[in-house]
Protein backbone atom coordinates (compact mmCIF):
# COMPACT_ATOMS: atom_id res chain seq x y z
CA UNK A 1 0.00 0.00 0.00
CA UNK A 2 1.61 3.45 -1.22
CA UNK A 3 1.05 6.33 1.49
CA UNK A 4 -1.74 8.90 -0.78
CA UNK A 5 -0.28 11.54 1.48
CA UNK A 6 1.66 14.87 0.22
CA UNK A 7 5.06 15.54 2.39
CA UNK A 8 4.23 18.30 4.61
CA UNK A 9 6.57 21.63 5.11
CA UNK A 10 5.14 22.94 8.55
CA UNK A 11 3.73 21.52 11.95
CA UNK A 12 0.06 21.89 11.87
CA UNK A 13 -0.28 20.83 15.27
CA UNK A 14 0.45 17.14 17.39
CA UNK A 15 -3.71 16.28 18.30
CA UNK A 16 -6.06 15.46 16.12
CA UNK A 17 -8.68 17.63 14.72
CA UNK A 18 -11.85 17.45 12.93
CA UNK A 19 -11.80 20.43 10.64
CA UNK A 20 -8.62 19.43 9.02
CA UNK A 21 -6.56 16.12 8.01
CA UNK A 22 -3.34 15.75 10.00
CA UNK A 23 -1.39 12.74 10.84
CA UNK A 24 -2.69 9.49 9.72
CA UNK A 25 -1.13 7.18 12.26
CA UNK A 26 -3.07 4.22 10.63
CA UNK A 27 -1.41 5.19 7.26
CA UNK A 28 1.85 5.27 8.91
CA UNK A 29 1.90 1.84 10.53
CA UNK A 30 0.45 0.40 7.68
CA UNK A 31 3.30 1.97 5.18
CA UNK A 32 6.32 0.94 7.40
CA UNK A 33 4.98 -2.53 7.91
CA UNK A 34 4.68 -2.68 3.97
CA UNK A 35 8.66 -1.21 3.08
CA UNK A 36 9.94 -4.07 5.26
CA UNK A 37 8.05 -6.42 3.88
CA UNK A 38 8.82 -5.33 0.16
CA UNK A 39 12.32 -5.47 1.46
CA UNK A 40 12.51 -9.13 2.80
CA UNK A 41 11.28 -10.08 -0.49
CA UNK A 42 13.93 -8.09 -2.85
CA UNK A 43 16.08 -9.74 -0.57
CA UNK A 44 15.06 -13.11 -0.59
CA UNK A 45 13.84 -13.55 2.92
CA UNK A 46 11.55 -15.30 5.09
CA UNK A 47 10.88 -12.91 7.69
CA UNK A 48 12.34 -10.28 9.65
CA UNK A 49 13.10 -11.31 13.71
CA UNK A 50 14.42 -7.51 15.46
CA UNK A 51 14.52 -6.45 19.05
CA UNK A 52 16.41 -3.05 18.62
CA UNK A 53 14.18 0.04 20.09
CA UNK A 54 14.17 1.62 17.08
CA UNK A 55 13.27 -1.33 14.85
CA UNK A 56 10.52 -2.36 17.15
CA UNK A 57 8.93 0.86 17.18
CA UNK A 58 8.97 1.39 13.76
CA UNK A 59 7.28 -1.97 12.86
CA UNK A 60 4.59 -1.93 15.69
CA UNK A 61 4.04 1.86 17.20
CA UNK A 62 5.03 -0.41 20.55
CA UNK A 63 5.25 2.38 23.50
CA UNK A 64 7.17 0.42 26.20
CA UNK A 65 9.08 1.01 29.03
CA UNK A 66 12.93 1.67 27.76
CA UNK A 67 14.79 0.92 31.07
CA UNK A 68 18.65 2.60 30.44
CA UNK A 69 20.78 -0.12 29.47
CA UNK A 70 18.42 -3.27 28.71
CA UNK A 71 18.22 -2.62 24.73
CA UNK A 72 17.51 -5.76 23.25
CA UNK A 73 16.23 -7.83 25.63
CA UNK A 74 12.92 -6.71 26.98
CA UNK A 75 10.60 -6.44 23.51
CA UNK A 76 10.87 -7.67 20.11
CA UNK A 77 9.33 -8.25 16.67
CA UNK A 78 8.76 -10.74 14.56
CA UNK A 79 7.28 -9.86 10.67
CA UNK A 80 6.70 -12.50 7.72
CA UNK A 81 7.20 -11.17 4.90
CA UNK A 82 3.14 -12.34 4.09
CA UNK A 83 2.15 -11.55 7.31
CA UNK A 84 1.35 -8.88 10.49
CA UNK A 85 3.86 -8.21 13.43
CA UNK A 86 4.09 -10.43 16.20
CA UNK A 87 5.20 -8.62 19.43
CA UNK A 88 6.90 -10.18 21.80
CA UNK A 89 6.62 -7.50 25.45
CA UNK A 90 7.45 -7.67 28.58
CA UNK A 91 5.07 -9.05 30.68
CA UNK A 92 4.75 -5.47 32.56
CA UNK A 93 3.60 -3.40 29.66
CA UNK A 94 1.29 -6.44 28.18
CA UNK A 95 -1.70 -5.58 29.11
CA UNK A 96 -1.36 -2.04 28.41
CA UNK A 97 -0.23 -2.51 25.14
CA UNK A 98 -3.30 -5.13 24.26
CA UNK A 99 -5.92 -3.09 25.22
CA UNK A 100 -4.59 -0.13 23.16
CA UNK A 101 -2.98 -1.56 20.42
CA UNK A 102 -5.93 -3.05 18.52
CA UNK A 103 -3.75 -2.99 15.24
CA UNK A 104 -0.74 -5.93 16.94
CA UNK A 105 -3.28 -9.25 16.49
CA UNK A 106 -0.56 -11.30 18.41
CA UNK A 107 1.50 -10.21 21.48
CA UNK A 108 3.73 -13.29 23.51
CA UNK A 109 4.86 -11.69 27.01
CA UNK A 110 8.21 -12.36 28.08
CA UNK A 111 11.01 -11.79 31.00
CA UNK A 112 13.80 -9.79 30.52
CA UNK A 113 16.05 -11.66 28.69
CA UNK A 114 19.31 -11.74 31.31
CA UNK A 115 19.19 -14.92 32.69
CA UNK A 116 20.22 -18.27 30.64
CA UNK A 117 17.28 -20.03 32.21
CA UNK A 118 14.59 -17.49 31.25
CA UNK A 119 16.37 -16.79 27.80
CA UNK A 120 15.92 -21.17 26.84
CA UNK A 121 12.28 -20.87 27.65
CA UNK A 122 11.05 -17.65 25.99
CA UNK A 123 12.84 -18.83 22.91
CA UNK A 124 11.61 -22.58 23.32
CA UNK A 125 8.31 -21.72 24.30
CA UNK A 126 7.60 -18.60 22.36
CA UNK A 127 9.32 -17.63 19.51
CA UNK A 128 10.47 -21.50 18.55
CA UNK A 129 6.29 -22.06 17.74
CA UNK A 130 5.86 -18.47 15.52
CA UNK A 131 8.57 -19.36 13.59
CA UNK A 132 7.24 -23.02 13.25
CA UNK A 133 3.36 -21.67 12.04
CA UNK A 134 5.24 -19.23 9.73
CA UNK A 135 7.18 -22.19 8.47
CA UNK A 136 10.10 -20.30 8.62
CA UNK A 137 12.16 -22.40 11.12
CA UNK A 138 14.30 -23.35 8.39
CA UNK A 139 14.12 -20.29 6.44
CA UNK A 140 15.84 -17.07 6.01
CA UNK A 141 15.87 -14.65 8.82
CA UNK A 142 16.85 -11.00 9.33
CA UNK A 143 17.82 -10.52 12.48
CA UNK A 144 19.14 -7.22 14.02
CA UNK A 145 20.62 -7.28 17.64
CA UNK A 146 21.08 -10.07 20.11
CA UNK A 147 22.60 -11.06 23.02
CA UNK A 148 25.00 -13.68 23.38
CA UNK A 149 22.40 -15.92 25.29
CA UNK A 150 19.51 -14.90 23.35
CA UNK A 151 21.85 -16.26 20.24
CA UNK A 152 22.98 -19.57 21.72
CA UNK A 153 19.27 -19.96 22.60
CA UNK A 154 18.08 -19.54 19.06
CA UNK A 155 20.95 -21.46 17.45
CA UNK A 156 19.79 -24.38 20.22
CA UNK A 157 16.31 -24.38 19.13
CA UNK A 158 16.19 -23.25 15.82
CA UNK A 159 19.15 -24.68 13.79
CA UNK A 160 17.73 -25.03 10.34
CA UNK A 161 17.62 -20.67 10.27
CA UNK A 162 19.68 -19.07 8.27
CA UNK A 163 20.43 -15.44 9.61
CA UNK A 164 20.71 -12.66 7.76
CA UNK A 165 21.93 -9.01 8.24
CA UNK A 166 18.77 -6.99 9.86
CA UNK A 167 20.44 -4.13 10.86
CA UNK A 168 21.45 -3.27 6.94
CA UNK A 169 18.10 -3.72 5.68
CA UNK A 170 16.40 -2.14 8.30
CA UNK A 171 18.81 1.09 8.13
CA UNK A 172 18.08 1.30 4.00
CA UNK A 173 14.09 1.03 5.03
CA UNK A 174 14.20 3.70 7.85
CA UNK A 175 16.53 6.27 5.74
CA UNK A 176 13.61 7.11 2.88
CA UNK A 177 10.76 8.54 4.71
CA UNK A 178 7.06 8.36 4.03
CA UNK A 179 5.10 11.36 4.03
CA UNK A 180 3.34 10.62 7.61
CA UNK A 181 7.03 10.06 8.26
CA UNK A 182 7.99 13.37 7.68
CA UNK A 183 4.47 15.03 9.10
CA UNK A 184 5.62 13.25 12.60
CA UNK A 185 9.40 14.63 12.14
CA UNK A 186 7.77 18.39 11.28
CA UNK A 187 6.35 18.04 14.44
CA UNK A 188 8.68 16.60 16.71
CA UNK A 189 11.00 19.56 14.83
CA UNK A 190 8.74 22.01 16.23
CA UNK A 191 9.05 20.73 19.83
CA UNK A 192 12.97 20.58 19.86
CA UNK A 193 12.79 24.22 18.66
CA UNK A 194 10.48 25.08 21.64
CA UNK A 195 12.78 23.26 24.34
CA UNK A 196 15.71 24.38 22.68
CA UNK A 197 14.61 28.17 23.14
CA UNK A 198 13.74 27.78 26.85
CA UNK A 199 16.66 26.23 27.60
CA UNK A 200 18.76 29.11 26.13
CA UNK A 201 16.44 31.59 27.87
CA UNK A 202 17.99 30.33 31.13
CA UNK A 203 21.52 30.76 30.35
CA UNK A 204 22.84 33.78 32.89
CA UNK A 205 25.57 34.07 34.64
CA UNK A 206 25.48 31.66 38.20
CA UNK A 207 23.37 29.34 36.52
CA UNK A 208 24.71 25.72 36.65
CA UNK A 209 24.67 23.60 33.52
CA UNK A 210 21.94 21.12 35.24
CA UNK A 211 19.43 23.97 35.83
CA UNK A 212 19.74 25.04 32.31
CA UNK A 213 19.51 21.23 31.18
CA UNK A 214 16.01 20.77 33.96
CA UNK A 215 14.54 23.39 32.36
CA UNK A 216 14.83 21.78 28.76
CA UNK A 217 13.30 18.51 30.07
CA UNK A 218 10.11 20.42 31.79
CA UNK A 219 9.06 22.19 28.80
CA UNK A 220 10.11 18.70 26.82
CA UNK A 221 7.60 16.58 29.16
CA UNK A 222 5.06 19.88 29.26
CA UNK A 223 4.53 19.79 25.83
CA UNK A 224 3.95 15.61 25.66
CA UNK A 225 7.92 14.84 24.59
CA UNK A 226 8.81 11.04 25.07
CA UNK A 227 12.64 11.51 25.57
CA UNK A 228 15.09 13.58 25.39
CA UNK A 229 17.64 13.30 21.85
CA UNK A 230 20.23 11.76 23.99
CA UNK A 231 20.42 9.63 27.48
CA UNK A 232 21.08 12.69 29.51
CA UNK A 233 21.01 16.82 28.05
CA UNK A 234 24.15 17.84 26.32
CA UNK A 235 24.78 21.54 27.75
CA UNK A 236 28.19 22.27 28.39
CA UNK A 237 29.66 25.65 29.38
CA UNK A 238 33.07 27.38 28.44
CA UNK A 239 36.37 25.48 29.20
CA UNK A 240 33.72 22.39 29.15
CA UNK A 241 33.28 22.94 25.47
CA UNK A 242 37.12 21.90 24.78
CA UNK A 243 36.93 19.59 24.54
CA UNK A 244 33.53 18.68 24.62
CA UNK A 245 32.07 17.40 27.98
CA UNK A 246 28.49 15.84 26.32
CA UNK A 247 26.49 16.20 29.14
CA UNK A 248 25.35 18.53 31.77
CA UNK A 249 27.11 19.29 35.15
CA UNK A 250 27.30 21.59 38.10
CA UNK A 251 29.84 24.27 36.42
CA UNK A 252 28.49 27.82 37.45
CA UNK A 253 28.16 29.56 33.65
CA UNK A 254 30.28 32.37 34.00
CA UNK A 255 30.01 36.25 32.18
CA UNK A 256 32.11 35.42 28.62
CA UNK A 257 30.80 31.65 28.35
CA UNK A 258 30.13 30.51 25.42
CA UNK A 259 26.92 27.33 25.93
CA UNK A 260 26.01 24.66 23.80
CA UNK A 261 22.68 23.45 24.38
CA UNK A 262 21.66 19.95 22.64
CA UNK A 263 18.54 18.20 24.07
CA UNK A 264 16.34 17.51 21.37
CA UNK A 265 12.82 15.86 21.37
CA UNK A 266 11.33 12.51 20.34
CA UNK A 267 7.53 12.53 19.70
CA UNK A 268 5.47 9.36 18.37
CA UNK A 269 8.17 7.16 17.40
CA UNK A 270 10.59 9.91 15.82
CA UNK A 271 13.67 12.13 17.18
CA UNK A 272 13.85 15.87 16.04
CA UNK A 273 17.92 16.63 17.03
CA UNK A 274 18.73 20.74 16.94
CA UNK A 275 21.61 22.46 18.95
CA UNK A 276 22.80 25.79 19.17
CA UNK A 277 25.90 27.58 20.69
CA UNK A 278 25.15 31.36 22.77
CA UNK A 279 27.16 33.74 24.45
CA UNK A 280 26.73 34.62 28.22
CA UNK A 281 27.20 38.11 27.92
CA UNK A 282 29.80 39.49 24.98
CA UNK A 283 31.79 37.35 22.89
CA UNK A 284 35.44 37.75 22.47
CA UNK A 285 36.88 38.16 18.74
CA UNK A 286 38.24 34.52 18.64
CA UNK A 287 34.85 33.32 20.13
CA UNK A 288 33.07 35.38 17.47
CA UNK A 289 35.91 33.68 14.75
CA UNK A 290 35.03 29.88 15.32
CA UNK A 291 30.98 30.87 15.69
CA UNK A 292 31.49 32.22 12.34
CA UNK A 293 33.20 29.73 10.65
CA UNK A 294 30.85 27.33 11.97
CA UNK A 295 27.46 29.05 10.84
CA UNK A 296 29.29 29.24 7.72
CA UNK A 297 30.43 25.44 7.35
CA UNK A 298 26.88 24.25 7.93
CA UNK A 299 25.40 26.92 5.91
CA UNK A 300 27.65 25.40 3.32
CA UNK A 301 26.66 22.01 3.82
CA UNK A 302 22.79 22.77 3.55
CA UNK A 303 23.83 24.21 0.67
CA UNK A 304 25.25 21.11 -1.34
CA UNK A 305 22.49 18.89 -0.40
CA UNK A 306 20.54 17.38 -3.33
CA UNK A 307 19.74 14.02 -4.40
CA UNK A 308 21.81 12.19 -6.14
CA UNK A 309 24.86 13.91 -4.23
CA UNK A 310 26.84 11.99 -1.92
CA UNK A 311 27.46 12.65 1.79
CA UNK A 312 31.10 12.77 1.58
CA UNK A 313 30.45 15.85 -0.53
CA UNK A 314 28.12 17.23 1.63
CA UNK A 315 30.63 17.14 4.25
CA UNK A 316 33.81 17.97 2.13
CA UNK A 317 31.72 21.46 1.61
CA UNK A 318 31.43 21.83 5.29
CA UNK A 319 34.89 21.31 5.86
CA UNK A 320 36.62 23.47 2.53
CA UNK A 321 34.28 26.64 4.26
CA UNK A 322 35.77 25.90 7.89
CA UNK A 323 39.46 25.81 6.73
CA UNK A 324 38.56 29.32 4.71
CA UNK A 325 38.54 30.45 8.56
CA UNK A 326 41.68 28.95 9.01
CA UNK A 327 39.76 26.13 11.18
CA UNK A 328 39.80 23.00 8.95
CA UNK A 329 41.77 20.81 10.94
CA UNK A 330 39.95 21.55 14.42
CA UNK A 331 36.74 19.46 13.81
CA UNK A 332 35.59 17.36 16.88
CA UNK A 333 37.07 13.77 15.45
CA UNK A 334 33.54 12.53 14.52
CA UNK A 335 31.00 12.43 11.96
CA UNK A 336 29.35 15.74 11.42
CA UNK A 337 26.00 14.73 9.98
CA UNK A 338 23.59 11.93 10.50
CA UNK A 339 20.45 10.76 9.66
CA UNK A 340 17.39 11.09 12.17
CA UNK A 341 14.36 9.22 12.36
CA UNK A 342 13.08 6.38 14.87
CA UNK A 343 16.81 6.19 15.85
CA UNK A 344 18.53 9.35 16.88
CA UNK A 345 21.70 9.05 14.78
CA UNK A 346 20.92 6.57 12.13
CA UNK A 347 22.21 6.20 8.49
CA UNK A 348 23.40 8.05 6.95
CA UNK A 349 26.48 9.57 8.45
CA UNK A 350 28.63 12.44 7.02
CA UNK A 351 31.88 13.02 7.26
CA UNK A 352 33.11 9.85 9.16
CA UNK A 353 36.33 9.49 10.18
CA UNK A 354 36.20 6.16 10.93
CA UNK A 355 38.13 3.80 7.71
CA UNK A 356 34.96 1.88 6.49
CA UNK A 357 32.15 4.32 6.40
CA UNK A 358 29.44 4.12 3.59
CA UNK A 359 29.45 7.00 1.55
CA UNK A 360 25.51 7.02 0.72
CA UNK A 361 24.19 9.01 -1.86
CA UNK A 362 21.29 11.55 -0.52
CA UNK A 363 17.47 10.74 -1.99
CA UNK A 364 14.09 12.65 -1.83
CA UNK A 365 12.58 12.44 1.77
CA UNK A 366 15.71 11.67 3.60
CA UNK A 367 16.08 13.28 6.66
CA UNK A 368 19.71 14.54 8.28
CA UNK A 369 20.71 16.09 10.89
CA UNK A 370 23.79 18.67 10.02
CA UNK A 371 26.40 19.72 13.11
CA UNK A 372 29.51 20.90 12.58
CA UNK A 373 31.82 21.09 15.99
CA UNK A 374 35.17 23.22 16.18
CA UNK A 375 36.77 23.74 19.30
CA UNK A 376 40.18 25.43 20.69
CA UNK A 377 41.92 25.34 23.93
CA UNK A 378 42.99 28.05 26.11
CA UNK A 379 40.54 30.62 25.58
CA UNK A 380 38.86 32.33 28.49
CA UNK A 381 35.30 31.16 28.16
CA UNK A 382 35.88 28.65 26.14
CA UNK A 383 36.02 28.48 21.63
CA UNK A 384 33.94 25.52 21.32
CA UNK A 385 31.00 25.81 19.16
CA UNK A 386 28.47 23.30 17.06
CA UNK A 387 25.40 24.43 15.77
CA UNK A 388 23.06 21.90 14.51
CA UNK A 389 20.22 22.15 11.80
CA UNK A 390 17.49 19.20 10.91
CA UNK A 391 16.90 19.32 6.76
CA UNK A 392 14.66 17.13 4.82
CA UNK A 393 15.87 16.27 1.46
CA UNK A 394 13.99 17.19 -1.57
CA UNK A 395 13.42 16.47 -4.97
CA UNK A 396 15.59 20.08 -6.35
CA UNK A 397 17.41 20.06 -3.33
CA UNK A 398 16.93 20.24 0.83
CA UNK A 399 14.51 22.07 3.46
CA UNK A 400 15.65 23.38 7.01
CA UNK A 401 13.00 22.28 9.02
CA UNK A 402 14.34 23.80 12.32
CA UNK A 403 13.92 27.27 12.56
CA UNK A 404 15.62 28.60 16.23
CA UNK A 405 17.63 32.10 14.70
CA UNK A 406 21.43 32.13 15.80
CA UNK A 407 23.38 34.01 18.10
CA UNK A 408 23.64 37.31 16.04
CA UNK A 409 26.05 38.97 19.07
CA UNK A 410 28.54 36.15 17.51
CA UNK A 411 27.75 36.52 13.95
CA UNK A 412 27.92 40.50 14.29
Amino acid sequence: MKSSASAPTFSRGQSQADWERRIDFAALRAGRVEAVRRALGERGLDAAFLWRDENVRYLTSLRAIMLQFRACTTYGVFLHREGQPVVFVSSGDLVRAREGMDWIQEFHPIPILDEPGLVDRAVKEKVLPVFERHGVARGRVAVDALSFLQRQALDRHLPGVEWADGDSLLNRVRGVKLPEELAVLEEVTALADSVLLEAIKAVAPGARECEVAGEALRVLFRLGGELSHTASPFVASGERMCPPTRFSTDKLIRWGDLVFIDVGAYWSGYFADVGRTVICGRPSPEQKRVYRAVYEALQAGIEAIRPGVRCSEVARAIRDRARAHGLGDRFIDLFIGHGVGCAPAESPFLGETMPGAEDVVLEPNMVLALEPLIWIPGVPGGAGVRLEDMVAVTESGCRVMSRLPFDERLLS
